[in-house]
């Protein structure tokens, strides 16, 4: 069975909710996860599925207990080649900033050889009062290839 990074980025806890329920659902399949509510690059396996969950925090910026992650990526600019990672973004599209905060993350992951393992999801709660419900339907979709 596959080993999975959740790493969560949160301001009001919507994504702290979806990443407890995708949690569930992998462990109920037999993976191994673990949970980052302040992620490090010391504390990650480089070598298992990155899962970002993380919704978008002012004009569209991750949340801050997500920020410090991208500061340290930024700074160490590691080697990620063997990295794998997906994004399921929760936002408002409301706003102009719609799901921004965690394509900055994406993109910073890319740089240092990162590779997208599937499409992103991107969960508008004006649409998706539950977004725990489009989540692990998106994960449906794609867990048996873990």
């Amino acid at each position: 069975m596959s080993k999975i990074e959740i790493l969560i980025g949160t301001t009001l806890g919507n994504a702290e909710y979806v990443a407890d329920e995708i949690a569930a659902q992998l462990s109920g399949l037999g993976h191994e996860n673990q949970l980052h509510m302040a992620p490090k690059l010391q504390d990650l396996d480089t070598e298992s599925l990155w899962l970002i969950v993380s919704s978008t925090h002012g004009a569209g910026d991750l949340p801050d207990n997500l920020a410090p992650f991208l500061s340290e990526i930024f700074a160490k600019n590691p080697d990620l080649s063997k990295t794998k990672f997906a994004i399921c973004a929760i936002g408002d599209s409301s706003y102009d900033t719609f799901c921004e905060g965690p394509e900055k993350l994406a993109q910073a992951l890319q740089d240092c050889g990162a590779q997208v393992y599937v499409d992103k999801i991107q969960i508008d709660v004006q649409y998706d009062s539950i977004p725990e419900d489009p989540a692990l339907a998106w994960l449906s979709q794609w867990q048996d290839r873990l």
